[in-house]
């Protein structure tokens, strides 16, 4: 039997919404192992000057937790 737990995280990038998503499951599987998926819940920009400035992603994700 397995169970799971979700954690809320939030990523950002320069680049692209992609980035944001790749960089903050590359950071978030550095301190948790058994990373099994990931929900986008948010997507948002910050506007600077009237231009996208930042991509900010919110995640929900599953991981295994070890027996």
């Amino acid at each position: 039997m397995s169970v799971a737990k979700n954690s809320e995280i939030t990523a950002s990038s320069r680049k692209s919404f992609e980035d944001a998503i790749q960089s903050g499951i590359k950071r978030f599987s550095k301190t948790v192992d058994n990373v099994e998926s990931a929900w986008v819940k948010e997507q948002k920009v910050v506007i600077a000057d009237a231009e996208v400035s930042e991509y900010r992603v919110t995640l929900v994700v599953t991981f295994i937790l070890k027996d």
